[in-house]
């Protein structure tokens, strides 16, 4: 059965705050509704200082998330580790592992853009190093016991919820990041279909002598709006799929790969890329994807209008699933 997920980054491009606070409330509120209809997972991620109001703090929407469901998984994908107080990162996912009896799964990466560092004060020369201290922190942190750090003692408590601990990957697509993921015995997430980098990940965790997997995204990862009319929807708010293609393209340099990275600059080219799709559910059921990623709110979508995608989703996509 294809995994279903629906993301939420609340980018919303000059949006005054008492639009902000509808959207945030709106995404809540979808995400109940994904969770009473059966869809397995809510994503959402971390970026800083961007004009579009892209969301910063990806945990503070998991915990209204969390609290507010029952079942649907929360994945932040991903958190930019090095911007980070380890030890309050340690604590926040303990006490939302806590809350959700172990919904959330956190996807650790160290970003691209160097100005979220230099927003935060943290040197990005040293960004490996961070993410370093920072997972064995995690780590550490999460048994609780008392351990060095930074050279004092401290202990964390209230212990997780999850044994051994709250489900963490590594995220990248690098092999820097699947050499950190083997060391330290964690499932690596690679940000797109890199299966040498798999195998790289694998090599490495003979050397190490530890244990772990790959989760690696479909051969195909469009991000997926549906709608009776896909002409109609693509003529009306085919802008805001491409505001948000064209800023995430922005950010990226050449060396970094995402399954979700496009090269339009256009509403045709992007239509034509196929990296955002608009779908009625029919053509949404007969495409055949291992993974199914709803994007209702992308680049400012109107509420209104990422409502009747998430609906198409959920009542005429999701029960033909099977399973």
């Amino acid at each position: 059965m294809p995994v279903t997920v629906v993301r939420f980054n609340l980018v919303a491009p000059g949006a005054p705050p008492d639009a902000l606070s509808a959207r945030y409330r709106a995404a809540v509120e979808m995400a109940c509704y994904a969770d009473e209809h059966g869809i397995a997972t809510v994503q959402t991620e971390e970026h800083h200082g961007a004009e579009n109001n892209w969301l910063p703090s990806p945990f503070v929407l998991a915990g209204a998330v969390l609290g507010a469901t029952r079942r649907i998984a929360v994945t932040v994908s991903a958190v930019i580790g090095p911007l980070h107080d380890p030890l309050r990162l340690a604590e926040d996912i303990a006490v939302l592992d806590l809350l959700s009896g172990g919904r959330l799964v956190t996807v650790a990466g160290i970003g691209y853009r160097p100005e979220e560092y230099a927003m935060f004060g943290v040197d990005w020369d040293r960004r490996g190093r961070l993410q370093d201290e920072l997972l064995q922190t995690l780590l550490t942190a999460w048994t609780g016991e008392e351990f060095a750090y930074r050279g004092r003692r401290v202990r964390l408590t209230p212990r997780p919820y999850t044994r051994p601990h709250p489900p963490l990957l590594v995220g990248g697509s690098s092999r820097a990041a699947a050499r950190r993921a083997a060391r330290f015995g964690l499932p690596f997430f690679p940000s797109a279909r890199l299966p040498e980098l798999a195998a790289y990940y694998k090599e490495r965790l003979a050397e190490y002598g530890t244990e772990g997997w790959t989760m690696m995204p479909a051969a195909e990862t469009p991000l997926l709006h549906l709608a009776e009319d896909p002409d109609r929807a693509w003529a009306e708010y085919g802008g805001h799929l491409l505001h948000e293609a064209r800023t995430y393209a922005s950010w990226q340099s050449g060396g970094i790969r995402s399954a979700v990275r496009s090269a339009a600059t256009t509403v045709a080219e992007l239509r034509a890329e196929g990296v955002y799709r608009i779908l009625t559910p029919e053509q949404c059921l007969a495409r055949g994807l291992d993974s199914l990623v709803l994007h209702p709110l992308a680049g400012g979508m109107p509420v209104e209008e990422g409502w009747r995608s998430l609906r198409l989703f959920a009542e005429r996509v999701v029960p033909a699933l099977g399973g």
